[in-house]
């Protein structure tokens, strides 16, 4: 599988930083408008409807339609892990059902001081077998808008 890295220090204390990651607000908040995303339903590891927190076991289903352009795709997301421990936290989505036949993401938090060191890994595998392989380095191209407006956006939001 192709593998994606951005880091990213942002001013802020791992509290709060790992607050806002955990809710469905932050999300909403860290998707690109080029995106297109609507998020659909949230369900809570019990069933319950739009959780206060995506702990582990939350599902989220959302829209995208890139750009405005072609048909919406349909992503089920679903919170795998999902730990705090003393300056360290992390928690890990996968994709259920949508674009791509392979998707985890990881987004791991460390304290440093009063700032909030920021990684987001991405373990993926493009469609289209064998010639998808061969093109996955390539979704980095896809991938680095995305999230350099996430780091960007969480820096401005929480600085």
């Amino acid at each position: 599988m192709a593998v994606y890295r951005k880091e990213a220090r942002i001013d802020a204390p791992l509290s709060a930083v790992w607050e806002f990651h955990s809710r469905i607000d932050g999300l909403e908040a860290l998707t690109p408008g080029f995106l297109g995303l609507t998020v659909d339903r949230i369900t809570g590891p019990d069933g319950e409807p739009n959780p206060e927190v995506l702990e582990t076991g939350s599902t989220i289903e959302m829209g995208l339609q890139p750009l405005g352009a072609g048909p919406r795709q349909r992503w089920i997301a679903e919170i795998r892990e999902r730990e705090r421990e003393g300056d360290t936290a992390h928690f890990v989505d996968t994709m259920a059902e949508g674009p791509l036949p392979e998707w985890r993401h990881t987004h791991s938090f460390r304290a440093d001081g009063d700032q909030t060191l920021l990684l987001d890994e991405v373990e993926y595998r493009l469609p289209g077998g064998r010639l998808g392989e061969l093109a996955g380095p390539l979704g980095t191209l896809g991938f680095e808008p995305m999230f350099q407006y996430r780091h960007w956006k969480t820096k401005r939001l929480l600085e």
